[in-house]
């Protein structure tokens, strides 16, 4: 193996560590290898930019923004409403309310689809009495298996697409991946919908573990008038850093002050809500200035109607990862107050103040009602709900994007523009008839997810081109049954698997493409199989939470623990393996 080889190696498997571990972001530790590579040697400054003019990622950018448009719009409100709307057992439920979702997700990004439907399916369970947990994942799952049935679906088909037309192929069609997506969906959404469900245990959510358990933690406590809190602010008057408890609220004439800054002026007669750990309330209730709520009644739960509350579920790219609320100005940065913590399905019940935030943790914040509007099409959060919130409405406008979606799939599916000048078409006149302004349409645009698919591609050349893949691909060829193409395809795809479920679906997919290519040139099969077995076994991204950004999304929503993903998902898995194998040499001759 030459020294480009086991460079590019070294840098691929320290990227994959560093992923892994979560050191660092995707975004910065694919585009820290693409650097390396760069300087190395390995790699050309037109391969390491060659994501950049590839097609997919500005077809993904413009299809965030037809998203963007169909959530804002409540353009899928009424198919919640009737996937909800009846009754029946769990079963009927969840095929009530898979089978539009995968539908839904062929052509929507999936993100924005789980965003819509998490806290509603959620709500909707609880009012029920039944467990949120045993619907939450499987709608994470449907979305992915609805995104494999069109090659818009998800953007790992669009990248996998972008890498066929770089190795002289013919990109996907819109419709070419549904003979074997939309068998291996419906398969997927039956076995969720009526076995694999049951091996979910119950668990509790962030929002029903806080409902039950704040009594413990919220106290109100009254600022004496002319005592020695009254006219300071709340950092001079020593409440900005107390031991356990930390200060939430301000009530004044009827007025809330949510979240209370470290610079709020208290007044006399002022109410002050606390929260924090039940055994740090008797110091609170010694400090000179204070003193009990007037009324004389013990610590309760506040009243969620009169106050705004919102979960957030942490992203991978959020600039807290890794830091304290102290540390990264949390209130100051988000106007907000974190009043729980959710982490792997239980509440942290250390300091809230000394607790180092991590991809995934959801936050339950006391926050002014305009938080969501802020930063719910942000980077920093994968989902911002609002507790207690009405559904969004649809809206008139929601037909026309209805209407504008299905004119980008059939222009592209006719052939009669490319699926990005369909995209690119498509997000501009929502733009122009006024349906997203153009910062909305901006803010729509996640540009950490477009950085990962450029860079990643840096990365695939330096395989190719350093000679690992072909490394690579002969020791997968001599390892499956003596180079038997059927084999070779099967090998490919649990690769993908195993590596989507460490980093993510885009990166994954980049970097087994070349050598998927590889093993194919070795026994003479035709390379198309393994560029469609790939884009499958990339979206199969079931086995653990941190696969893919949607199974981060109701991890704690649903209080899940690490392991119920792996529960669920390997069954789901091997069905979509088992599936994929029938039908893909069928349809694509090896």
């Amino acid at each position: 193996m030459k020294w480009e080889a086991l460079f590019t190696l070294a840098v691929v498997l320290a990227t994959l560590v560093l992923q892994v571990r979560g050191t660092l972001p995707p975004v910065l530790a694919l585009m820290g290898a693409n650097v390396l590579l760069l300087v190395g040697g390995v790699i050309s400054v037109n391969e390491a930019l060659a994501g950049f003019s590839n097609p997919a990622p500005i077809t993904v950018a413009a299809l965030f923004v037809v998203a963007a448009a169909v959530e804002r719009t409540g353009a899928l409100q009424p198919m919640v409403n009737a996937a909800l709307a009846r009754g029946g057992g769990e079963r009927a439920s969840l095929l009530r309310l898979l089978a539009p979702t995968a539908a839904v997700s062929a052509f929507l990004n999936n993100t924005p689809v789980v965003a819509l439907l998490a806290p509603q399916v959620r709500d909707w369970a609880e009012r029920r009495n039944r467990a949120s947990s045993r619907y939450l994942m499987p709608i994470s799952f449907a979305t992915m298996l609805g995104g494999m049935v069109t090659v818009v679906g998800t953007s790992t088909n669009l990248v996998v697409s972008g890498l066929m037309q770089d190795a002289g192929m013919a990109p996907i069609g819109m419709f070419e991946i549904t003979r074997v997506g939309l068998p291996v969906a419906v398969v997927g959404v039956i076995l969720l919908s009526l076995v694999l469900h049951r091996t979910l245990p119950v668990r509790r959510g962030a929002r029903q573990q806080f409902e039950e358990e704040i009594r413990e933690y919220v106290i109100h406590m009254q600022v004496v008038p002319a005592g020695p809190l009254d006219g300071v602010t709340v950092e001079a008057g020593g409440l900005r850093h107390l031991q356990g408890v930390f200060l939430a609220e301000v009530e004044r004439e009827g007025h809330s002050i949510a979240p209370a800054s470290p610079t709020t002026h208290l007044r006399g007669g002022d109410r002050l809500i606390f929260v924090g750990r039940a055994d740090f309330i008797r110091d609170l209730q010694a400090m000179r200035g204070l003193t009990p709520d007037g009324d004389g009644s013990p610590p309760t739960a506040p009243d969620v109607s009169s106050r705004t509350f919102f979960e957030v579920v942490v992203s991978g790219t959020s600039p807290v990862i890794g830091r304290t609320l102290k540390e990264a100005e949390f209130r100051g940065r988000y106007q907000a107050a974190v009043v729980a913590i959710h982490r792997a399905g239980v509440r942290v019940r250390a300091k809230l103040g000394e607790v180092r935030l991590r991809e995934g943790d959801t936050l339950l914040l006391v926050a002014d009602p305009e938080f969501g509007a802020r930063w719910r099409h942000r980077s920093d959060f994968l989902l911002v709900a609002h507790l207690g919130a009405a559904p969004p409405p649809s809206s008139r406008r929601g037909v026309l994007v209805g209407l504008i979606t299905v004119g980008i799939v059939v222009a592209a599916a006719a052939g009669l523009l490319p699926i990005l000048h369909a995209s690119l078409l498509g997000a501009v006149a929502l733009v122009l008839t006024g349906v997203l302004s153009p910062w909305e349409a901006r803010a729509s645009i996640d540009l950490d997810v477009l950085l990962v698919i450029a860079a990643s591609f840096g990365l695939g050349a330096a395989i190719e081109r350093s000679g690992l893949a072909g490394w690579i691909g002969r020791a997968v060829v001599t390892g499956m049954d003596g180079g038997h193409a059927w084999a070779a395809l099967l090998a490919v795809m649990l690769a993908t698997v195993v590596v989507t479920g460490l980093i993510t679906n885009n990166a994954a997919a980049i970097l087994v493409f070349p050598i998927a290519m590889a093993a194919a040139s070795q026994i003479g099969a035709d390379p198309r199989p393994f560029a469609i077995g790939i884009a499958v076994a990339a979206s199969a991204s079931f086995l653990t939470p941190i696969g893919y950004q949607t199974n981060m999304m109701v991890y704690a929503l649903g209080g899940y623990r690490f392991t119920d993903f792996f529960r669920l998902g390997l069954p789901l898995t091997l069905a979509v393996l088992a599936t994929s194998m029938l039908l893909i040499p069928w349809f694509w001759p090896l």
